[in-house]
């Protein structure tokens, strides 16, 4: 849990993780930061890591200097290792270059997708709306995250995927915020439903429109959003 200055300490349910070494440190701490279970700014000590995901100092170390080159961590001189907090102004940098690529994943998705994978990306859609009646905020979140990334998959565009999955866990953390907005997912699940029906017909300039008008209206959530709010950062 954290301390009162910020700082991480060890949680017995995190022992779940096992023993760890090298890329899989990585991916927890990484996973960790992406859900919100550290906050931005937050101390990341490594003692605690350590004990935290039951690995060495040095694994922790290693994953921290991983995390910084990706995005996700800062490093202050005598100071430590923090969470690098995300302003909105970054936020919707991040958004403006995701919807020049996944609009390209959309419509390659659109080319190539075959009748069981768009059977797929229905299952997806369907299993969206069901969690949005249910108003279940987090697994619509999950779903959300699936279905992009399965688009980016099925697109086969191996560097715009590379590329996007490098920004996914910076855009994460603002993606659940804006999901926890009143009404906001009933404004994305019919921009999600769109983009998954022209992936369906093949139509790659209407899967490509349809994925760029999703990230524009998540954009203006997020700007809607930082004048409720004031100073966003995430």
């Amino acid at each position: 849990m954290a301390t009162n200055r910020g700082e991480v300490r060890p949680q017995g349910a995190a022992k779940e993780y096992g023993r760890r070494g090298g890329d899989s440190v990585v991916a927890a701490i990484r996973e960790a930061i992406t859900r919100g279970e550290f906050a931005p700014d937050q101390r990341l000590v490594e003692s605690d890591l350590s004990d935290r995901f039951d690995t060495s100092r040095s694994a922790v170390r290693s994953a921290l200097l991983q995390l910084t080159e990706e995005g996700l961590v800062e490093r202050e001189q005598n100071r430590g290792a923090r969470v690098r907090s995300v302003s909105l102004d970054e936020a919707v940098e991040i958004c403006e270059v995701r919807m020049m690529l996944e609009g390209l994943c959309a419509a390659k998705a659109a080319e190539r997708a075959t009748a069981e994978e768009v059977d797929e990306l229905r299952s997806i859609g369907t299993r969206m709306e069901a969690l949005v009646s249910e108003g279940n905020v987090l697994g619509y979140s999950e779903a959300n995250q699936l279905l992009h990334r399965r688009i980016r998959e099925l697109s086969e565009q191996a560097t715009a995927e590379a590329v996007l999955e490098r920004l996914r866990a910076q855009s994460v953390r603002h993606q659940f915020r804006l999901a926890l907005q009143p009404g906001r997912p009933s404004v994305s699940l019919p921009e999600h439903l769109a983009i998954i029906d022209a992936i369906a017909a093949h139509d790659p300039a209407a899967a490509e429109a349809a994925m760029r008008t999703h990230l524009g209206s998540v954009i203006e959530a997020l700007r809607e959003a930082s004048q409720t709010v004031g100073s966003m950062r995430f």
